[in-house]
């Protein structure tokens, strides 16, 4: 296949996972803002009127800053570990590379991710946070996690073909990842034996990095260094991703 047959595949792929995922919805594509809008008022509730914390300003958008990275991570890295056991038709019909599929459901995540982007904007703007020289990092730290989730799909998508289970074992992952990404706590909350951990989870490193570019209005990379070992992190586990997705890549067949 050429190049531009390549681009084409993946952009109907992106397409299709996107139309089946709001098919048959009546909302559609609303349930992108109706989700981290929901969440948002009850983290809100919970932790300004029951548990308070007025350390904490613009508490909502705080707490956007906290579920949007969330939502697209837990949502991306599911889709994309079962991709190949539920396009296994298109797989055994089309010589296409396999690692297109994984990256392609990531990918229709994004459009997810897009409307809900906007919808951290429109809070940004009307809560008071206003704009600054340091949002032109956005592009680039929501890269970084594309590129993260785009490795670890492919890692988890090549078990899932032998082991089914794994499909349970992301979601129960993503079930404790609520609770260690600080999408209701500040990072200065956690101990500092435990900080460096949390800065290499790409999870928690993106929200880390959104609160300081949207709320402080610093520079990503502060003295931690977290956009750095963002970088690290996200493009080593996209390098093992690949290699391990095209060593059980032949055996595929067989097992779909």
């Amino acid at each position: 296949m050429w190049r531009g047959d390549y681009l084409y595949l993946i952009q109907n792929l992106v397409m299709k996972d996107f139309r089946i995922r709001y098919r048959n919805m009546s909302l559609g594509v609303l349930w992108s803002l109706l989700n981290p809008l929901v969440m948002m008022g009850v983290l809100t509730f919970v932790f300004t009127k029951i548990f308070p914390n007025p350390n904490i300003q613009h508490f909502p958008f705080f707490i956007l800053c906290g579920m949007i990275p969330y939502n697209f991570f837990t949502l991306a890295w599911s889709t994309g570990t079962t991709s190949i056991v539920d396009n296994a038709g298109l797989i055994k019909r089309l010589p296409v590379p396999r690692e297109v599929v994984p990256i392609t459901s990531v990918l229709s995540c994004c459009i997810h991710l897009l409307v809900q982007i906007g919808l951290l904007i429109f809070i940004a703007l009307t809560s008071g946070v206003g704009v600054n020289i340091q949002w032109l990092w956005l592009p680039v730290v929501w890269v970084l996690e594309i590129v993260f989730v785009c490795g670890l799909a492919m890692l988890t998508a090549a078990v899932n073909v032998f082991v089914r289970d794994m499909r349970y074992v992301v979601e129960s992952t993503n079930l404790v990842l609520f609770w260690l990404v600080p999408i209701f706590y500040p990072f200065s909350m956690i101990p500092q034996q435990y900080s460096r951990i949390y800065e290499i989870n790409p999870v928690a490193a993106l929200v880390i990095l959104l609160r300081r570019i949207l709320l402080e209005a610093a520079a990503p990379d502060g003295p931690t260094h977290t956009l750095l070992k963002l970088v690290a992190v996200s493009f080593t586990i996209f390098v093992v991703g690949m290699v391990f997705f095209r060593r059980l890549k032949p055996m595929f067949y067989e097992h779909i």
